[in-house]
């Protein structure tokens, strides 16, 4: 495994031809040496190394048309350098040569040739189409960046270039596949550039490219895409981890050759035509590894693993009894993916058994086209068709994938929400559940029966009035496991409510529900979003006849067009009338405002009532995160500009530091009566490491009533102390004072509190 940079072989050519029509006209300067500059990379040599592999499975026609492409993105790039100092032509190449590895159609290696031309060089789409055709122009104008365009802020403007590229991957799966491409080697020549830009593009890289190509079950650029990113965020990290393993290997060698004789005389001796070869971890997974389950990197280390390919899908089964047979299998550790492949499509047994010297050993038991979907994932199928009739069984449910980021985009306000709702549904880990007629559904780790009736039909989804959960009556923000058998009953009359966003998990159910909420019912919505808003206008003495520049301001700072739009987003709960009335008062007393008087004209007075929090607010109130506020504690409100309110307790130094900087979007806020709900919040606790105390204390919680809903260990209290962290959800302050005290009595506890961020 090496994560150095290799200069790439399509970098050397002979003298470049006469300098281009738009390079004199670019207004580029022009380097003195730039006549011998263009040798590096100009004309035949370059594409020739490339020639071979298109050859394969190009027909003549096709290949003339790729290196047209090629041409002309080596006339438009002239004269412009990486910041490694290599000519720029040098990157389309690279990008090119891995697609050709996918043995990518003509259309798609124009279009990896040509990817930048339109971001760097102004090269309008009309003038593609017109050259290469309209499908290439789309793929290029997908995969180009939207710099033209102003936005407030970094994070909409990458938000908008996600949205862009997701929903044109979504018409053409090509666009993602060369991006990934290119992401891949940009990450892999990112020497040159400063630490800060290395950070902010790995971690994006992580956040976004990474799961996409996890989703896509290309392997191979998942793994390496994310050994890149851990080289770049954690340098030294990955260099520790690299040395480590190297100085391991040795003392590996041994036992991984003991095993390796074992299995193959064993599957030999039972007729079994098979390739075994030892898996090795890749940095970053011994790094997760060690950080998620805080293990040492010995512990880690300890786990061999090996690759036993098949010849037929029968032999994967009969391979696997071998095995047993051969070494004792671990109770629970044993998946088949075979029988129920991941949503990416991967299929294999997974097994792990105890080896010579009492060491575990992991098995993937897989066949030869398995093997190459694994590693390969929707291109490893590559044939681009319209039919979708034609497709494999993974590329119609990586279609099935792609058209629901169609759907989500249809009912999604902005480009920062389509993102992250998308980014949900990218989480790689999934459970499988069944409906009544025993039909497959995978959704990600979390999601409740709610998701489930969405991932049917939206309809489905907003209809919904109950579940039924292996045979049970059950809650809609029921989790679901693997192997549940979930059924939706269903009300015509039935209608979304704005509770559900409290708990749904994946982007499509959430996207359905929010959309309904805007435009289900709009009459009605409107009617009581007015009263409301009038209610607390007139609690703080305002008459509900606003002036003129008032709702002019009003929707100005608002998402809404019109104040039907307006009192239609307060009557579905995404905005609160309290807020929205404390707003208008804070934009009258800015003006000149006329005094509100009672009707025996007593001037009122202007110190508005706390505004009411009962934790299902749904959109419209968020309770922070950083301090958990439960009800008991006071509370404070702070004003975001969408006027989502965030809700911290007073005693946040968030909160305070907020406060500090914009002191005028603060509110008083109080709990509500009858909440009839719990909330989460955080303990510490410090403990004398002896056996059986997190077993003590996880009963004391349960004893108390309370829910456990996270914990976590870390070694900050030396040798013999442990902290843990729980997240359990409680009542209020004196439920949590009492789980609070019964966990002091035990023994082992030598310190407890609440963690307010």
């Amino acid at each position: 495994m090496s994560l150095t940079p290799t200069d790439s072989p399509l970098s050397a050519s002979p003298p470049s031809p006469p300098p281009s029509r738009r390079a004199a006209a670019s207004g580029r300067p022009q380097n003195p040496s730039d006549s011998s500059a263009p040798a590096v990379h100009s004309g035949v040599a370059t594409f020739a190394h490339l020639t071979p592999k298109l050859e394969e499975y190009l027909t003549p026609s096709e290949l003339k048309k790729v290196k047209e492409a090629y041409r002309f993105a080596d006339e438009m790039h002239l004269g412009q350098m990486r910041k490694s100092g290599e000519p720029y032509i040098s990157h389309p190449l690279a990008v090119a040569e891995i697609c050709a590895e996918w043995k990518l159609d003509a259309q798609a290696m124009m279009a990896a040739f040509l990817h930048d031309v339109m971001e760097d060089q102004g090269v309008k789409k009309e003038e593609l189409i017109e050259r290469f055709g309209a499908p290439v122009a789309s793929l290029v104008d997908g995969l180009s960046k939207l710099d033209k365009i102003e936005f407030q802020s970094q994070v909409e403007a990458q938000a908008e270039n996600f949205r862009k590229m997701l929903l044109a991957m979504a018409r053409d799966v090509r666009v993602i596949l060369v991006k990934l491409a290119d992401r891949l080697h940009n990450m892999r020549t990112m020497g040159s550039m400063p630490p800060d830009k290395k950070r902010r593009i790995s971690r994006e890289t992580m956040e976004v490219y990474v799961p996409i190509a996890h989703r896509l079950g290309l392997n191979n650029i998942y793994r390496e895409l994310q050994e890149l990113s851990f080289s770049h965020l954690y340098p030294l990290r990955h260099r520790t981890l690299h040395k480590a393993v190297k100085a391991a290997r040795g003392n590996r060698r041994e036992v991984v050759t003991k095993i390796m004789e074992s299995v193959t005389s064993t599957l030999i001796a039972a007729g079994i035509p098979a390739q075994v070869d030892g898996r090795e971890k890749t940095l970053y997974g011994i790094y997760r590894k060690m950080r998620n389950k805080h293990l040492t990197f010995s512990q880690v280390l300890d786990v061999y693993g090996f690759r036993v390919v098949v010849d037929s899908f029968a032999n994967c089964y009969v391979a696997l009894g071998t095995l047993h047979s051969l070494f004792k299998p671990m109770p629970g550790k044993f998946k088949d993916y075979i029988a129920i492949p991941k949503l990416n499509g991967y299929q294999s047994l997974h097994t792990t058994l105890i080896g010579p010297y009492g060491t575990p050993v992991e098995f993937q038991i897989r066949t030869r086209e398995m093997h190459r979907v694994a590693e390969s994932g929707v291109a490893a199928h590559w044939l681009y068709k319209d039919d979708e009739g034609s497709l494999t069984d993974l590329q119609q449910r990586t279609h099935a994938w792609l058209q629901s980021l169609l759907d989500i985009q249809k009912q999604t306000g902005d480009s920062a929400e389509f993102l992250e709702h998308v980014k949900v549904d990218l989480f790689p880990d999934s459970v499988y559940v069944f409906t009544p007629k025993s039909k497959i559904i995978a959704l990600p780790r979390g999601a409740t029966a709610l998701d489930f009736a969405y991932s049917i039909h939206t309809d489905i989804g907003d209809q919904t009035t109950s579940a039924i959960v292996n045979h049970e009556p059950a809650p809609l923000r029921a989790e679901l496991h693997n192997g549940d058998i979930v059924e939706i009953i269903t009300s015509p009359t039935s209608r979304p409510s704005p509770n559900w966003l409290g708990y749904v998990r994946t982007g499509k159910a959430r996207s359905a529900i929010r959309h309904r909420l805007r435009t289900a019912n709009r009459i009605e919505s409107q009617t009581v979003g007015r009263r409301l808003l009038g209610n607390a206008l007139q609690t703080l003495g305002i008459d509900a006849d606003l002036p003129g520049a008032i709702v002019d301001r009003l929707l100005n700072e608002s998402s809404a067009k019109t104040m039907d739009d307006l009192y239609a987003e307060i009557g579905i709960g995404t905005r609160m009338a309290p807020l929205v009335a404390r707003h208008i008062m804070g934009m009258l007393d800015a003006g000149v405002s006329v005094p509100q008087l009672d009707p025996e004209g007593h001037m009122l007075p202007n110190k508005p009532d706390p505004v009411v929090i009962t934790g299902s607010e749904g959109a419209s109130a968020q309770l922070s995160s950083c301090c958990m506020p439960i009800p008991g504690d006071r509370l404070t409100g702070y004003l975001r500009a969408d006027q989502t309110l965030i809700v911290h307790t007073q005693e946040c130094e968030t909160a305070k530091r907020l406060h500090e900087k914009e002191p005028d979007r603060w509110i008083e806020l109080v709990w509500g009566h009858d909440l009839n709900r719990r909330f989460d919040c955080r303990i510490t606790i410090l403990i004398h490491n002896h056996r059986g105390t997190l077993a003590r204390i996880a009963a004391e919680i349960g004893e108390a009533d309370a829910n456990i809903v996270s914990v976590g260990m870390d070694d900050d209290g030396g040798a013999s102390m442990k902290y843990l962290r729980f997240t359990i959800q409680v009542e209020d302050r004196v439920h949590l004072a009492r789980t609070m005290r019964g966990i002091r009595k035990i023994d082992s506890v030598a310190r407890i509190l609440r963690e307010r961020g």
